[in-house]
């Protein structure tokens, strides 16, 4: 573990970028933050545009169903697969109008973790994503939360995001979250906190770093979540990035090493 020295990324091919519910919803109303939501769709099609497949990873259903129903925070699994599939439409809504500004076409891709558990699932949803790459579509996806407590229970599809990397074979995984990385303590308590810019190896000093740390009011995946995903990706072969949602311009520098993040290397 190093905060000097990071290396570049080197040539890429496919990336896939995951955006919490934090990211995309303002922490004071709960409401869909556009501003945000279009710097992402142009830094994605931009990168698009540079010849990468790119695929969306796509949290904030039950953050927006909250939103369109006026509720407060849900307590049982049942509001929140419910408010999922409100919230879900009225988010892919959002997404189909601020992309075709640019003329990019998406796709809405609804995954379980039972779908890596079935050998033909599994071979239908590669052959799915395969196809809409060579469409030069960009895959939104999200986990199919109406049918699903997995991801409501587990990790704000920080491990979807690995999953789905490992699963298309990506060379690049994003997290685009609300803060800027890996820090040796939680900076929100310890001002001496520090950014490791740099993993080689996750080790079990590092998971232990991770412990305790926590999601937003609106999300639910804290740092270990974020670390359990950098182990499925680097395992898989992928370089993996935790970058702040300040900073989503920031996109297209991570091949020029300019951005602020900590960036996990694939195996």
């Amino acid at each position: 573990m190093s905060n000097t020295n990071r290396p570049s990324l080197g040539k890429k091919k496919r990336i896939v970028i995951k955006i919490g519910s934090s990211s995309i919803t303002h922490a004071e109303t709960g409401n869909m933050n556009y501003a945000k939501i279009e710097k992402l769709a142009r830094e994605l099609c931009d990168l698009r545009g540079e010849g990468y497949d790119v695929c969306l990873v796509s949290s904030g259903a039950i953050a927006i169903g909250r939103e369109v129903m006026a509720m407060d925070k849900p307590s049982t699994n049942v509001e929140k697969q419910a408010l999922a599939a409100i919230g879900q439409a009225s988010l892919m809504m959002t997404y189909k109008r601020v992309f075709a500004q640019y003329d990019q076409r998406i796709a809405q891709v609804l995954l379980t973790k039972n779908t890596t558990d079935h050998a033909e699932q599994l071979e239908n949803a590669i052959n799915t994503f395969e196809q809409l790459f060579k469409f030069g579509v960009i895959p939104i996806v999200n986990e199919n939360d109406a049918l699903s407590t997995y991801e409501i229970q587990f990790g704000d599809n920080d491990t979807l995001s690995a999953t789905v990397t490992k699963m298309v074979g990506a060379d690049l995984l994003v997290l685009v979250s609300d803060v800027d990385g890996l820090y040796t303590d939680d900076p929100r308590k310890c001002e001496n906190a520090s950014l490791v810019e740099y993993v080689e190896t996750i080790d079990d000093d590092l998971l232990e770093m991770a412990k305790g740390s926590t999601g937003s009011n609106v999300g639910t995946g804290g740092m270990q979540t974020k670390l359990n995903a950098a182990l499925i990706a680097t395992e898989s072969g992928a370089d993996m990035i935790i970058i702040n949602s300040k900073q989503l311009d920031a996109l297209h520098q991570l091949f020029d090493n300019t951005y602020v993040g900590t960036l996990f290397k694939g195996k």
